[in-house]
């Protein structure tokens, strides 16, 4: 038994998509907050119980009889999210399960001044006291391309804070690389990195972009004070303003510029590059 938790969040609720083309779906059970969320998976025969990071005894509910667990870490910023991270593993232990998976994050060292970062320093730290096999999958940047540059498919430019290489990298690539690992396909210890193959920056992006489209997108370096303030008067709380900005912090310090072939042995072909995604953007 293979238990996801978040299966009805982004990239757990696509690791088990892949997940199902490669173990029989009884085989996959999924922890979900709403069990109304995920009937379409009950549908396909996988086992859906009721589990919450908040609440321990439906943890070890939902993970009985699990061999595998992964561990979606969660993103609630009021939370207090290792004690929930710490839960979940806890849970995982109690139920019996020889390997617990964890999504953790790339250049999640220390020193890095990303604020999530020590979180899942924390987190690593909890697995590893565990007594029980695990993985930490330290994911590179995987979300949406047009959130991270802005709207420069209307005005032409990409305007953010001063930034750095990063291998931004494919939710399913990583959902897919997943499955491979919870199928048994290979067996990892401790941290790993999952990434696509080569860093970019927002000037090698711009450069893409302007290829792609046949008209010049520039690339424009604006003061961080300055991008904060105008998060904040867009309508983003200021918390959240202030943490973003600790990430292009983090990356213009080099804490994302490492790119690991990993990913790419994992899936047995090249993950998709952040110029592949720029193209399928635009192309729909």
């Amino acid at each position: 038994m293979i238990v996801v938790t978040g299966a009805t969040g982004g990239l757990g609720g696509a690791t088990v998509e892949h997940l199902l083309k490669r173990v029989p779906a009884d085989r996959i059970g999924v922890s979900v907050r709403d069990t109304a969320k995920a009937r379409h998976l009950a549908d396909l025969g996988v086992r859906v119980r009721q589990g919450s990071y908040e609440d321990p005894a439906s943890l070890r509910g939902s993970f009985a009889g699990a061999e595998q667990v992964l561990v979606v870490s969660g993103n609630d910023p009021a939370a207090d999210i290792v004690a929930l991270h710490r839960n979940a593993v806890e849970a995982a232990v109690a139920a019996g399960a020889r390997r617990i998976l964890y999504t953790s994050q790339h250049g999640a060292v220390p020193g890095n001044p990303y604020r999530p970062s020590e979180i899942h320093i924390a987190t690593e730290a909890v697995l590893a006291a565990s007594g029980t096999a695990w993985t930490a999958l330290r994911n590179g940047a995987y979300g949406p391309l047009d959130q991270l540059l802005g709207p420069w498919q209307r005005t032409g430019v990409i305007a953010q804070p001063q930034d750095g290489p990063v291998p931004y990298t494919d939710r399913d690539d990583i959902a897919e690389a997943t499955a491979a690992l919870l199928a048994g396909e290979r067996s990892l210890d401790g941290p790993v990195t999952l990434t696509a193959r080569a860093a970019a920056t927002f000037a090698d992006l711009a450069e893409t972009a302007s290829a792609l489209t046949g008209r010049t997108v520039q690339r424009v370096v604006v003061d961080d004070e300055q991008w904060a303030a105008d998060q904040i008067a867009s309508g983003v709380p200021e918390p959240m303003a202030r943490l973003m900005l600790t990430w292009y912090q983090a990356a213009r310090a080099g804490h994302f510029a490492e790119a690991d072939p990993l990913l790419a042995e994992l899936l047995g072909r090249e993950p998709r590059s952040a110029a592949d995604r720029l193209a399928a953007g635009l192309a729909a």
